[in-house]
């Protein structure tokens, strides 16, 4: 039962051992993983809607405008109105899109978004799974959605959704390297893949303090992964529509919808897991922390989207190769000689 311990403090060992009694052991282990599963995807709409109205409002705030403000008291019920709105849409498929391709690529883009939270720790005890190889796992996954977007666009049957595609391929491909660059520092410096103990080796200092070049190249990277602005080449509207969803409507919209921001939480959140020590603080419930930071993170992401504007595709492949990649690199060198020393003094 260990890998299904305490799932959001609702299914522990004692429910566990309990329902372990009442069915086979196999049945009890499958039961408690779905329940965690559905409460981890209910927690992940909440967030997502959360994020939606944040976003809005933040960003109407920097802006000197109020944000929206007509469904809801200060429009808290508008993000409930953008589902049952793209719920409510027509499902349009182009005449010229191939009918496979074009239904896949929505949820090979959504699935890997949902995955990657199947091994961060939201609090102590509180993850689906804590796999050994838990950060090599949310960068195997995190490469999937590549994929459904290259399909998305080329599916779609239109020139702009192509180019779109094509950018959001050579974008997330570029950037992955100094993103996994970045983190290699942390595990170096714990030595252990799971998320759970690079948390727990921060109960005294984070890992920011001793790896903040890794957590700046990590941010910058992960907004690039997740096509945000200023890097959100692939969507740009002023050249390509919409880029790669531009014939999504409807439901299949939403899913595209839903995973880009699933992808902005998760790269917050694995910043928190890594970089800010997780769940770990006083007097708060450890839960509340994790979430503190992360949404703190997030918040980050709205403010550089209301800052800066967006780049050329020449500046942004450049700022990757030529800037990233090299101080990532040399964090890291410089990262394996101070543990080296280390350890050579203790040992």
């Amino acid at each position: 039962m260990d890998s299904i311990n305490g799932i959001f403090g609702i299914v522990n060992d004692a429910i566990a051992r309990g329902l372990a009694g009442l069915m086979p052991g196999w049945a009890a282990t499958g039961l408690t993983t779905l329940l965690g599963v559905v409460l981890v995807v209910l927690v992940l709409v909440a967030v997502v809607m959360s994020q939606v109205y944040l976003e809005r409002r933040v960003l109407g705030r920097m802006q000197d405008r109020w944000g929206p403000n007509r469904v809801g008291k200060w429009g808290l019920l508008q993000p409930v109105a953008d589902v049952i709105k793209l719920l409510m849409k027509e499902d349009i498929r182009p005449n010229t899109a191939d009918p496979v391709v074009f239904f896949l690529a929505p949820i090979i883009v959504l699935v890997p978004a949902l995955l990657v939270y199947a091994v961060i720790p939201f609090g102590a005890g509180m993850a689906v799974a804590d796999l050994n190889i838990g950060l090599l796992f949310i960068l195997a996954v995190a490469t999937i959605p590549t994929i459904g977007i290259v399909l998305a666009g080329w599916g779609s049957g239109n020139k702009y959704t192509v180019l779109g595609g094509m950018r959001a391929a050579a974008q997330m491909v570029s950037f992955e390297v100094p993103l996994v660059l970045a983190l290699i520092g942390p595990v170096v410096i714990v030595g252990s893949l799971s998320m759970v103990d690079i948390v727990k080796a921060q109960a005294t200092v984070p890992l920011l303090l001793l790896q903040p070049v890794a957590f700046l190249v990590y941010l910058v990277a992960g907004i690039a992964e997740i096509n945000r602005s200023p890097f959100d080449m692939p969507e740009a509207e002023s050249e390509l529509v919409a880029g790669y969803h531009t014939e999504y409507s409807g439901i299949r919209f939403a899913l595209l919808f839903l995973a880009e921001y699933l992808n902005a939480f998760a790269v917050s959140s694995i910043a928190a897991t890594v970089f800010l020590g997780g769940w770990q603080g006083p007097i708060l419930p450890p839960f509340i922390w994790f979430f503190l930071k992360a949404y703190l993170l997030f918040l980050a992401m709205i403010w550089v989207r209301a800052t800066l504007p967006r780049l050329r595709v020449d500046q942004l492949m450049a700022f990757c190769w030529k800037f990233l990649v090299p101080v990532s690199l040399a964090n890291l060198v410089a990262t394996c000689i101070g543990v080296s020393i280390y350890q050579a003094m203790v040992g």
